[in-house]
């Protein structure tokens, strides 16, 4: 296995910015996981990882050896892409054998290669059938053990469950968390649906218009996202957000107004700020709660109540507030929509964000076993 690092790599189409200034390092053995809404240059990335798009400017090395001009095949990586593009004409050992046949490895290692490979991944009994005798579950298995028997140094993963309906989605992420813990391989895998990243990374990379919005644990991005974007893009459903105007700032608190003349002091870092700026403050739907000792209030008409069986999501209309606020109850909570609720904030809970975006950096520290 190898490490992977980055360093200024960027990717231009004539005069249009792809990718701008990406510095990363990738562990030996771990699992990173590049996410971000579509656009933002993350398979472009691993495309340039794979050595499938040409670099710019920039240095990306693989180990110790500098890869730009590399061909793919000398690259010692393998790639798993969002379609499975098998054989239908082969059988499964056939298709997990095609790339062995075609690098002439001896048929005795090819033999034990899709023997251990189908082991790994439960194929043992499937080895004979056609694609079209396959689940998609079954047929995401064939084309990752198609990667594994050629024994890369680094997995590329390129939203290859984004076929897949939801139960084998889930399934599959499972699958191949387990299947990085067998490896203890190098994966970077791409996704732009943020419960994969959360569930399975060991490092998230969050990209945004082709940069780097911040890298870090899944839960240093939930619980201290480093901008709006992270904030909104992570967690599900998004962080609520609520335009506010600064009455008081410090390095150790922030005082601001929130729409209907209410007030707030939050413990962040406001040294940046100055009174009479406009800020948008941010809680997540699950800290919206009905709790009688909460810091402020918000009055708000229910206009959608949606029932998930373990949980409850309500949407309301706050006076004043721009966009539906959305919170997160238990689920048997017999709240109906046209009623009215009143919702409780809790400071310590708030998140407050500068005018680019940039957030002011927190000051109470969530009781989180992942940081």
């Amino acid at each position: 296995m190898a490490s992977v690092t980055l360093r200024n790599i960027c990717k231009r189409y004539d005069d249009t910015p792809v990718t701008r200034n990406v510095n990363l390092d990738i562990q030996d053995g771990e699992f990173v996981v590049f996410v971000g809404p579509s656009g933002c240059g993350k398979s472009t990335l691993l495309r340039m990882i794979a050595g499938l798009e040409d670099i710019t400017s920039g240095d990306l090395y693989i180990g110790n050896d500098r890869v730009n001009d590399l061909p793919p095949k000398a690259r010692e990586v393998g790639m798993v892409f969002q379609s499975y593009a098998l054989y239908p004409h082969m059988n499964v050992a056939e298709n997990m054998a095609f790339g062995l046949k075609l690098a002439h490895t001896p048929k005795p290692e090819i033999e034990r290669r899709v023997k251990d490979a189908a082991h790994l991944l439960q194929l043992d009994s499937l080895l004979e059938r056609k694609p079209k005798d396959l689940s998609g579950g079954q047929r995401q298995r064939v084309a990752i053990g198609r990667t594994i028997v050629r024994e890369p140094a680094v997995f590329l993963f390129d939203e290859p469950l984004s076929n897949l309906d939801a139960s084998l989605r889930v399934q599959m992420r499972i699958e191949i968390s387990k299947l990085h813990k067998r490896l203890d391989a190098t994966m970077i895998y791409v996704t732009h649906d943020q419960v994969e990243a959360m569930t399975m990374a060991d490092k998230i990379v969050a990209l945004d218009n082709g940069a780097i919005a911040q890298v870090g644990k899944p839960l240093e991005l939930y619980h201290y996202p480093a901008t709006r974007f992270v904030a909104g893009f992570i967690g599900s459903p998004k962080m609520n957000f609520i335009d506010c105007t600064v009455t008081a700032a410090s390095s150790q608190s922030v005082s601001v107004r929130l729409p209907g003349d209410l007030n707030l002091t939050l413990p962040v870092n406001g040294g940046a700020l100055t009174d009479g700026e406009t800020v948008t403050l941010g809680i997540r739907p699950e800290h919206l709660t009905e709790n009688e000792e909460s810091d402020l209030y918000l009055q708000g008409e229910v206009t959608v109540v949606e029932r998930l069986g373990y949980q409850t999501l309500v949407h309301l209309d706050v006076a004043n507030v721009d966009g539906v606020l959305t919170m997160r109850t238990d689920g048997g909570n017999p709240v109906q929509e046209g009623g009215q609720m009143t919702l409780g904030l809790s400071a310590t809970r708030c998140h407050l964000f500068q005018q680019d975006g940039t957030a002011c950096p927190r000051l109470h520290l969530e009781p989180c076993v992942d940081l």
